[in-house]
């Protein structure tokens, strides 16, 4: 036993000190055991008093590693994704899985807590909810939707400081802040520092608007993989509703084309703060957050149809919806602009074609590291705005997360021209303007070359995802603490790029394309109540549905352009090499 023990305690901090005898060629253990309650957690009302009555309960660490290791154990029975061939790319997808389930567990269900960004892990970012989520809820969704729920609810108790935020800016609906805390104020800092330079500069954005419409995606997300028809309309058909009233109030209409635009606004670039010479932030046009609008509008109308008829009556009457309203989300869903040239490649936003071309190979040469280019130009007494580059780039943010064919049908909705060509040329383009400061812009690169069939690249995009956060590849910011987003991407990629598993309106979609590396790869997903059990070879994929004892059922799940209907309760074999 220590001979002394020190108790200090400080500000926010405590520490306890031990001193003890030792003798060589012994070993000593010391043992803390650790006793924490908020009075955020369901029926605390003296923190302390609990703690305190835990501690005295809790016994030493053999009797407590029993529970943990079940408790660990029962979740990775949900989350695990086993692979043959390759241990690096098992080792990581591991490790991620672990992070993301640390920081939004079962236990995330209890409180009134979001997806922070960086985790839980330091103190970047400030522990503030950001978009990141639509990148990490995909796993919750089908493996565990109850943590999905809770996430959502988050964003569903601050609904009220959302229309608050909405109106204080002139619009109507919901508009949810770019970064997020307890509250559901904004928290966006209004000045940034630049490390490169030394200076503090403006930090506009807060102006990007997209944030609601992601919120908007994941609650549609959720509803398409649980048909989860109780939370559709008690919680998530308002928010999207709500959501869909600000896109709408959003965008204004000119005369002068017949076309709805929005202005004052930034996409996920985040390097185009405004316009070359123009006092004011924002630019006009952002395809990605006109396209997320039109889709966010579409499922709005898509939510009414489900509802029940009284609580769709509910809501319109809550929520102020009329015909002229619900005739203008219509209206806009047929003329909202984008910019188009004569390639088809779909301009970032409005002038980003009248941009200058920046020398790539003179800034790599004199920097090495040109991920920030917005930090190096501002350092240099330039401005990114006046350049053809992206931190991220917004566009190809609108294959990473629709479909093919949707994206096809929102471009032709509004009368564009969509060509098999398109996603090529739009992936070549902005390719060559990357600078990919943000570690999300690789998974979106990872998926698209994958949809290209462009195999080696693809697989080089995932190896650079995997290595993001061990090998630090973002230059000291895993230091800091970890990125959620690249972590839930990894996965996403494993998942509905290489296992090719995607989930549409009224089936399961399974189109795999393995690494060379991947002999076999194993998981499941709870797809609507029901676990599905897949291991998939390059030549076959096994597939097993979970039932009761006297269930019979089956679930339409279509395999390479083929579509079987999955008997519950038997195993499937289905070959992928047979015509």
């Amino acid at each position: 036993r220590p001979s002394r023990e020190i108790l200090t305690k400080e500000r926010k901090k405590i520490f306890q000190e031990f001193r003890i005898q030792v003798q060589k060629k012994k070993s000593y253990t010391i043992e803390k055991v650790v006793s924490i309650f908020t009075s955020k957690d369901a029926g605390v009302k003296d923190p302390l008093s609990h703690a305190v009555s835990s501690i005295k309960k809790a016994q030493g660490f053999d009797a407590l590693l029993g529970p943990h290791t079940m408790t660990w154990a029962a979740l990775w029975g949900r989350f695990d994704i086993e692979i043959k061939g390759d241990l690096f790319s098992q080792a990581i997808l591991r490790f991620h899985i672990f992070h993301i389930i640390q920081t939004a567990s079962p236990h995330s269900t209890k409180i009134d807590a979001g997806l922070p960004a960086r985790g839980l892990h330091g103190e970047p970012y400030r522990g503030h909810i950001f978009w990141d989520n639509v990148f990490v809820m995909h796993l919750f969704d089908l493996h565990y939707p109850e943590i999905s729920r809770s996430l959502l609810m988050y964003r569903y108790r601050r609904l009220p400081r959302a229309r608050k935020y909405a109106k204080e800016n002139k619009y109507r609906g919901a508009m949810f802040p770019w970064q997020s805390a307890s509250t559901g104020e904004e928290e966006t800092q209004e000045i940034h520092l630049n490390p490169k330079s030394g200076k503090w500069g403006m930090d506009n954005s807060r102006i990007q608007r997209h944030i609601s419409f992601a919120i908007a995606y994941n609650v549609w997300q959720y509803w398409q993989k649980t048909r989860d028809l109780k939370f559709l309309r008690h919680y998530g058909a308002e928010m999207l509703l709500s959501i869909a009233k600000f896109g709408a109030s959003l965008v204004k209409y000119s005369r002068r084309d017949n076309r709805y635009h929005t202005e004052g606004i930034m996409g996920p670039d985040e390097f185009h703060e405004k316009y070359p010479g123009s006092p004011k932030p924002g630019i006009k046009d952002n395809s990605y957050t006109n396209l997320f609008i039109v889709w966010t509008l579409l499922k709005a109308e898509k939510a009414l149809e489900i509802l029940p008829k009284r609580d769709r009556a509910r809501l319109e009457r809550a929520l102020g919806l009329d015909k002229e309203e619900l005739d203008l989300w219509r209206d806009i869903t047929f003329k909202m602009n984008l910019i188009i040239n004569d390639d088809g490649v779909i301009s970032q936003f409005d002038g980003f074609f009248d941009l200058r071309e920046l020398d790539w190979s003179a800034y790599q040469k004199k920097y090495d590291n040109i991920k920030r280019l917005d930090r190096i130009l501002k350092s240099e007494g330039k401005s990114p705005d006046h350049y053809k580059l992206a931190k991220q780039a917004d566009v190809l943010m609108i294959f990473y997360l629709f479909p093919l064919h949707e994206v096809e049908n929102l471009i032709s909705r509004l009368g564009y021209r969509f060509t098999k060509d398109t996603l090529k040329k739009n992936y070549d383009y902005y390719s060559a303007r990357t600078s990919h400061g943000s570690s999300l812009s690789k998974v979106v690169h990872c998926y698209i070359s994958h949809l290209l069939g462009m195999r080696e690249e693809s697989r080089g995009w995932f190896i650079n995802i995997l290595k993001s956060d061990i090998h630090d590849t973002q230059g000291g910011t895993t230091r800091e603490s970890i990125h959620v987003g690249v972590m839930g991407g990894s996965i996403d990629i494993a998942f509905r790029a290489f296992a090719g598993v995607e989930i549409l309106d009224d089936r399961v979609k399974i189109n795999p394309a393995l690494p060379w590396s991947w002999e076999n790869v194993k998981f499941k997903i709870f797809y609507r109540k029901h676990w599905i059990y897949l291991s998939i070879t390059k030549n076959t994929i096994t597939i097993f549905i979970q039932g009761r004892a006297k269930s019979t059922f089956a679930i339409p799940i279509e395999i390479r352009d083929k579509l079987y209907h999955i008997d519950v309760k038997k195993k499937w074999k289905i070959s992928l090499t047979q015509k």
